[in-house]
């Protein structure tokens, strides 16, 4: 590759690209919502947001000095990350809050490099971060949604024209948004009738002496502040 070829390679990926119009991302919006509303479309579309969770919590693992050992994918959408290192103090901490806060907070980022007009450098950015997450996964069925995602993002961002690259886009920024708000709701109510005793939440109870509600109300703090600042900076408001 001559340099004119990385020259325009780093155009396309480092370069503006031009706002949609308003139609076209509160159609994304309403995409986004029909795959995290409905139980029948969630069931599937939630395979995402377990993506987001677990690679947060290994992602901070890895930040904060920890071992990631490896993480799985299950086909009922829970997943499980493990990592080695001391088993309190900060660290720890910071990896068990990671799960539920990184995919609005995924999706804020998102929106803040799409409303820079960064489009194309968030789809690499996307496809990066699954390629390096498919090396920890530990699982047949985690490899196989982490290399369909990633190969989805990798073709969307190589193949097809500017306005498809955008309207993708958008549509999995909102996901992240919207799809980030939802788990926490899910988890409190499992919760309340006494499901889901080793939670994130309550796990973090156990290390910070902290209420698990408190942990909740946390979640949905990051959730819905997420979603309010992330929602108003594409909608331009």
């Amino acid at each position: 590759m001559d340099s004119t070829d990385l020259g325009d390679l780093w155009d396309r990926v480092f370069g503006t690209q031009s706002a949609p119009e308003q139609w076209l991302v509160v159609v994304t919006a309403t995409a986004a919502l029909v795959a995290v509303v409905p139980n029948l479309i969630w069931r599937l579309s939630r395979n995402a947001i377990t993506i987001a969770h677990e690679g947060g919590h290994g992602l901070v693992a890895l930040l904060t000095g920890r071992q990631l050992s490896g993480i799985r994918l299950h086909s009922d959408t829970s997943g499980l990350t493990v990592s080695r290192g001391k088993p309190t103090g900060v660290g720890m901490i910071l990896t068990a809050a990671a799960g539920y806060t990184a995919p609005p907070l995924l999706g804020l980022g998102g929106a803040w490099l799409l409303t820079n007009g960064r489009i194309t450098l968030f789809l690499w950015l996307a496809t990066a971060l699954l390629a390096v997450m498919l090396v920890m996964i530990r699982n047949l069925y985690g490899a196989l949604t982490v290399i369909l995602t990633g190969t989805t993002f990798l073709l969307v961002s190589w193949l097809t024209s500017a306005d498809v690259q955008s309207a993708f886009a958008y549509t999995a920024v909102w996901f992240l948004l919207l799809g980030g708000v939802r788990p926490a709701f899910e988890l409190q109510s499992k919760r309340r009738y006494g499901g889901a005793p080793d939670s994130d939440a309550d796990q973090l109870a156990r290390l910070t002496h902290a209420p698990a509600a408190l942990w909740l109300f946390l979640f949905h703090a990051v959730s819905l502040s997420s979603l309010i600042g992330g929602g108003r900076w594409l909608l331009g408001l």
